[in-house]
């Protein structure tokens, strides 16, 4: 596995609210756009602020692990192929994982699984085809 992260999420209860703050507020352009279900934001060359209704975060990640207070929180790493989702996930059990959730095809039309690490940080391993690697994996061509 590369040392990079591609997204940072954050399961939000109120994304009306959140996106109001970042986009009106902040003035952050937005890069992707489901409505009530996520909003992502550009926050570096090869990285993504990606904010997940709640209840969207839970129907495919789960209830959140950990106790009070831990926030609902996926760390993503966005890889070239279904193969390589595998490959990752593999490694991570390989290496000690807590947990590994196999990938499978998802329906915004990629492919991903999840692993837990020694921490108890969740981290999706995800093949996304489409805006969304064309910014997080390294070597692709800025869109335009």
């Amino acid at each position: 596995m590369q040392q990079r992260l591609s997204l940072v999420t954050l399961a939000v209860p109120d994304l009306a609210a959140v996106r109001r703050f970042w986009l009106d507020g902040m003035r952050w352009t937005p890069f992707l756009e489901a409505e009530d279900e996520v909003l992502m934001i550009r926050v570096g060359e090869h990285l993504l602020l990606s904010l997940w209704a709640l209840e969207h975060f839970t129907a495919e990640v789960g209830t959140p692990q950990g106790g009070p207070g831990v926030p609902p929180v996926t760390l993503a790493h966005d890889v070239a192929s279904v193969e390589e989702v595998d490959t990752v996930l593999a490694e991570a059990r390989a290496a000690g994982a807590l947990s590994v959730t196999p990938g499978r095809h998802r329906d915004w039309g990629g492919y991903s699984g999840y692993f837990v690490d020694p921490a108890g940080f969740a981290w999706e391993v995800a093949w996304a085809p489409g805006p969304v690697s064309d910014v997080v994996l390294p070597g692709r061509p800025p869109a335009s």
